[in-house]
């Protein structure tokens, strides 16, 4: 296995125990609704040091992938800019295991430093994770190699974007605010797993590539 391999796997396995120990915890959570409830607030209470651990494994497998992004796109469409994006949501994704949010509603008077730095790292995180997809694109559309690609990242990246295509939506009548604001763990898993989904993708095709590579 050479490092190409190795970088790819990293990427496989931080997907799966993230999207694994989402879904896990949220179904075995007694106070705990996946529809209603964050991903975030999985660090929250006793069990909160799974929550917490998974975002920081899951984003130091994520740097390593994006090695493997750098040597694969050395030049080209996307090269630079997309791999300092994936970056970014990576350091995004390890600092949101590290600072903690507070519990729902806590005043903004009484929010900790660790919750406040929760938002300020996560929110820009979350906008980048469609907008990573779609520059990945512009390479994947123009690329022989990876053109195989091009419709999975299309479709994962609109589902990514899920969030901010409905939020407009959202302030057309209460009903549809309601519906945005009482089911946010839902509308949060399709673009955070739909992301996730994309990489796991990503890093198959980049196993496969390096495969390929040996064989020639």
């Amino acid at each position: 296995m050479n490092k190409q391999q190795i970088y790819a796997w990293a990427g496989m396995v931080g997907v799966a125990l993230f999207v694994l120990t989402v879904i896990l915890e949220g179904w075995y959570r007694p106070d705990y609704k996946p529809l209603q409830m964050a991903i975030s607030e999985l660090a929250l209470g006793p069990r909160g040091w799974i929550g917490i651990s998974i975002n920081i494994i899951y984003g130091l497998l994520l740097l390593v992938f994006s090695r493997g992004i750098a040597a694969e796109f050395p030049n080209g469409k996307a090269s630079r800019g997309g791999l300092i994006i994936l970056i970014l949501i990576a350091v995004g994704i390890f600092l949101s295991g590290i600072f903690v949010m507070d519990p729902v509603n806590t005043p903004g008077e009484q929010m900790t430093f660790h919750g406040r730095m929760h938002g300020i790292v996560g929110i820009p995180m979350m906008i980048l994770l469609p907008i990573c997809c779609f520059v990945y694109l512009r390479r994947f559309l123009v690329d022989p190699k990876w053109q195989f690609l091009r419709y999975w990242t299309l479709v994962f990246g609109i589902l990514s974007a899920y969030v901010y295509l409905i939020g407009p939506i959202s302030l057309i009548s209460p009903e549809s605010r309601n519906f945005m604001q009482n089911y946010m763990g839902f509308h949060q898993r399709i673009f955070a797993l739909s992301f996730s989904a994309w990489i796991f993708v990503f890093a198959l095709g980049m196993l496969k590539q390096s495969r390929k590579n040996q064989v020639q």
